[in-house]
């Protein structure tokens, strides 16, 4: 199970890295709008689509074509966490080497939609202390680090659900 569980995971893993990285000249377009939400998730999506093929391969190679759902679940939801922390390594090498002023321009535009949207300037204040100590506990690596796991895991968790469901298949009963 190890093999197959650190394989897909860091193929996974190194997919997810990698379309963080090519999004990385397109940075300042699209992270603070929709797009980057559906771009970040898509990307997300089909890098956990390993998920499907590491149970499958689990299934086939070690389990003779069979594996039940718990099986199935305890070998996708490694290969989601073995992904996910290659995606929180990324983003920390991109957010600490690249991108140290994220926060400043994450910040400004929090505070320009609230401006946008009418707020009054002591709800415009109160955003603005929020988004300041926000800063600061992002500036701490393990914080960070946190929050960031916390983006691709949950997606990873559901994809790991589905694909346990689909891929748990019994033993076939041998005749007598």
């Amino acid at each position: 199970m190890k093999k197959i569980v650190i394989t897909f995971g860091l193929i996974s893993g190194a997919l997810m890295a990698l379309f963080m990285f090519g999004t990385l000249p397109f940075h300042d377009k699209i992270v603070f709008d929709k797009w980057g939400f559906v771009v970040g998730y898509t990307s997300m999506v089909l890098a956990f689509v390993l998920v499907f093929f590491g149970i499958r391969s689990y299934r086939e190679n070690i389990g003779g074509g069979a594996i039940s759902f718990g099986r199935a679940f305890a070998v996708g939801i490694l290969i989601a966490v073995i992904s996910s922390v290659c995606y929180v390594i990324a983003w920390e090498i991109l957010y600490f080497n690249f991108m140290p002023d994220f926060m400043d321009k994450y910040a400004a535009h929090v505070i320009d939609q609230a401006r946008a949207s009418g707020a009054t300037a002591e709800a415009i204040q109160k955003k603005t202390q929020e988004m300041q100590q926000f800063k600061q506990l992002y500036s701490n690596p393990f914080f960070n680090a946190l929050m960031t796991f916390i983006e691709p895991f949950p997606v990873g968790l559901i994809i790991t659900l589905i694909s346990a469901a689909i891929l748990r298949k019994k033993r076939a009963i041998q005749p007598a």
